[in-house]
């Protein structure tokens, strides 16, 4: 415990505020009712993400024929926007420890509409790939963002529980997206997806100016200079408990987004469906993520949060042995989609347990702490969707092979991290 190269490593001290635990200097919680708004707008905006990337995968054979792109190419309008996103996603939580939280999450959210509608307007892949990328370099600012206003406004269990019943409401958008995005389909070509989406970002934007209190006090805010910025990235980024814990997220969510990246060949090639039966693939992958979620939340108070993550990244690797198992003897559906729904259930009671270990680390840096703690996740899901996807998706059982090898990675690094917290 203590300061460890210049970086508060434990806990900051907390403080009872009418049932919620408040950090010093933290702005007031706000009441029951207005924390459900809260609530649902952190929700909508950590949903962002989602369905940038799955309304469009319903649309990929239209887009690939109108636009001339095989199924390769066309994992590139998923893999551009993922890495843009990653690169990106490091520079928002400083700059907001700089700003504040709310005007780079709007800032953001102009561009993510702009660069929606340019989707939209695009004349051939090319262009398309551009935006694409732009939106990446904005969407972030909204989604990353958010997980600091939880870690302002909460502390403790009550963050916990936050950010719980955050993803149980985030959990819904990859299960509703691509199912909206066929729907789409029916009234118009695929640019209608983008439409939406750019009226969804638009939406968002008036809902963190009208709805989120501001988080970040201008008296806590560190300087709006390159040098600071940078000298903040580093100080976080080069400290072991961030590299361990970065590399742990990465892999433990990439276990569950083999699936996820993977959709459009999944569900049409593997399983022979058509661009409005993603939810064969998605509502049991999502059913697990609420349940998951759930049960995290509930779970908050009575077990340790890093005992938490020690019992849940084991289910999850029991579920990926089993996924392999199924295919294996019989990849006919529903059985093929048994291993991905536990394990989405194992991921998602950890995934807050590690998102909180993460900035709790890091205090005055939380923004930082944030991004990075991000930024491995999304570096490697960009590589899973552009090159690892289509080397591994020939058939269901290379997929579950490969999601038990990354889940594998996932729980012997978050093993590795308990011993060197346990030596600190």
């Amino acid at each position: 415990m203590g300061a460890r190269r210049g970086i508060l490593v434990a806990p900051p001290r907390v403080t009872r505020v009418s049932g919620a635990v408040e950090t010093p200097g933290d702005p007031a919680v706000p009441d029951r009712g207005a924390g459900a708004v809260v609530t649902v707008v952190l929700a909508a905006l950590s949903m962002l993400g989602p369905f940038t990337i799955d309304t469009v995968f319903p649309a990929f054979a239209r887009m690939g024929a109108e636009l001339g792109a095989d199924a390769t190419a066309m994992q590139q309008v998923t893999s551009v926007y993922m890495l843009a996103f990653a690169v990106m996603s490091v520079f928002h939580g400083p700059i907001s420890d700089a700003l504040g939280r709310k005007p780079v999450m709007v800032a953001g959210l102009v561009g993510y509409v702009v660069a929606s509608v340019g989707c939209a307007l695009a004349p051939n892949l090319a262009v398309l790939l551009v935006m694409r990328t732009l939106q990446g370099t904005c969407a972030g600012a909204a989604t990353i963002v958010s997980r600091v206003v939880v870690r302002d406004m909460f502390a403790g269990p009550a963050a916990h529980r936050l950010m719980s019943r955050i993803m149980m409401i985030f959990s819904v958008a990859p299960a509703i997206a691509p199912v909206a995005g066929g729907w789409l389909l029916q009234v118009g070509d695929w640019r209608t997806i983008f439409w939406a989406v750019a009226g969804y970002g638009a939406l968002a934007a008036l809902a963190v100016l009208v709805v989120l209190p501001e988080t970040h006090p201008p008296q806590e805010r560190s300087p709006l200079r390159v040098g600071a910025v940078v000298r903040s990235l580093v100080l976080v980024g080069r400290h072991p408990r961030m590299v361990r814990l970065a590399l742990v997220t990465a892999f433990v969510m990439a276990g569950q987004f083999v699936y996820i990246m993977g959709a459009p060949i999944i569900v049409v090639d593997l399983f022979g469906l058509g661009e409005r039966d993603f939810w064969v693939l998605f509502v049991p992958i999502i059913g697990g993520l609420m349940v998951g979620a759930w049960l995290s939340g509930r779970l908050a108070e009575r077990v340790p949060r890093t005992r938490l993550v020690d019992l849940a990244l084991a289910v999850g690797l029991l579920a990926a042995v089993l996924n392999v198992a199924i295919v294996a003897g019989a990849p006919r559906l529903p059985f093929a989609m048994i291993g991905p729904a536990l394990l989405a259930l194992a991921i998602a009671v950890a995934f807050p347990a590690i998102q909180l270990e993460i900035l709790d680390g890091f205090p005055h840096h939380r923004g930082a702490a944030a991004s990075l703690g991000t930024f491995a996740s999304l570096a490697f899901n960009a590589v899973l969707a552009g090159a690892i996807v289509p080397l591994v998706a020939g058939s269901l059982l290379e997929v579950a092979t490969t999601a038990l090898l990354l889940t594998l990675l996932g729980l012997g690094l978050w093993v590795l991290h308990r011993r060197a917290d346990r030596h600190a």
